[in-house]
């Protein structure tokens, strides 16, 4: 029994859901998003609720059965607040900038690292360059589609990974680096 696949998805004011067969949309203030449902699996919309049920109880269709329900849940969310992910960058010298549709970073490379901006996604400058290790750069990815959001921000992380030993690189915001220690000195009593 799927606890997640069995809460209905209530429908907030502004947002308007069409079934039609598989096809879900999803239209709201700040866009529209589509989804085609699975098999074994069937969505209806019931008083001012999305109600996602399942045909039989055999391991993918209770699988999809959450599934279906969490993306019709996530796809209501995007249209009527969207999702935003806050990135820093550490290191002195690092910064990022957005020319046309493209995020470059600077990034302790001999060389930028220039990443195409999928349409739907909107990138943010807070804080352009860096000031020493304390001080990082700030961007702000935002968008309505929860999954195109979040797989951006780890691609523009993946650009370069924070190192363990003085913290330098591209981190989501508030995230703890575990930090490793130096070489110690090697010198023993005689």
């Amino acid at each position: 029994m799927s606890r997640i696949g069995n809460k209905p998805v209530a429908i907030p004011s502004g947002v308007k859901v069409d079934v039609a067969g598989k096809k879900i949309s999803v239209s709201g203030s700040k866009g529209n998003l589509d989804f085609s449902h699975p098999d074994g699996v069937s969505v209806k919309v019931e008083n001012d609720q999305v109600v996602v049920e399942r045909s039989s109880n055999l391991a993918k269709h209770r699988a999809f059965h959450g599934l279906t329900r969490a993306l019709v849940n996530n796809m209501i969310h995007g249209v009527s607040q969207g999702y935003q992910q806050r990135m820093e960058v550490f290191g002195t010298g690092y910064g990022c900038d957005v020319k046309g549709q493209e995020l470059v970073l600077t990034v302790g490379f001999s060389h930028t690292v220039n990443l195409p901006i999928p349409t739907g996604i909107k990138v943010t400058i807070e804080v352009a360059q860096a000031r020493g290790d304390e001080t990082p750069a700030k961007l702000l990815i935002e968008g309505i589609d929860k999954q195109l959001v979040g797989q951006f921000a780890r691609d523009v992380k993946d650009a370069r990974q924070p190192e363990p030993y003085k913290g330098k690189g591209i981190r989501y915001e508030g995230e703890q680096i575990i930090r490793k220690d130096g070489k110690a000195f090697a010198g023993a009593g005689s």
